[in-house]
């Protein structure tokens, strides 16, 4: 796992391994409830793989899982991401700036994962 950040307002956990051990205990600590979907998902990837004779789609569940835990880990990033999520939701208003904040949050996540995209094939 890479290291934590200083002072209090830090991450909850440090990034951990692009592995699905790692992601799964991550996910554990920060978010149990997504559990069975990571789960689900990895059965799906795995199953995918093997049909299709490509690590392709492990690498895609490396990769959603990593920017997930990129994201809760953080709990303030977290929280900004549901409320720009709920405000595109509710289509009351204008999606433009809640999208832009939304694409921020997701390349601030994508940059700490540090994965090469041409890894995800």
């Amino acid at each position: 796992m890479s290291a934590q950040s200083d002072g209090p307002y830090g991450p909850l956990i440090p990034m951990p391994e692009l592995t699905p051990d790692a992601l799964r205990n991550a996910v554990a600590r920060i978010a149990p409830s997504r559990l069975p979907a990571l789960t689900q998902h990895l059965f799906e990837a795995t199953t995918n793989a093997q049909q299709t004779q490509s690590l392709a789609p492990v690498r895609a569940f490396l990769h959603s899982w990593a920017v997930f835990v990129a994201i809760e880990r953080h709990p303030a990033r977290a929280e900004r991401l549901r409320q720009l999520e709920r405000v595109v939701d509710a289509g009351e208003q204008d999606p433009a700036e809640a999208i832009a904040g939304i694409r921020e949050i997701r390349e601030a996540a994508e940059a700490e994962v540090g994965a090469d995209p041409d890894w995800y094939g």
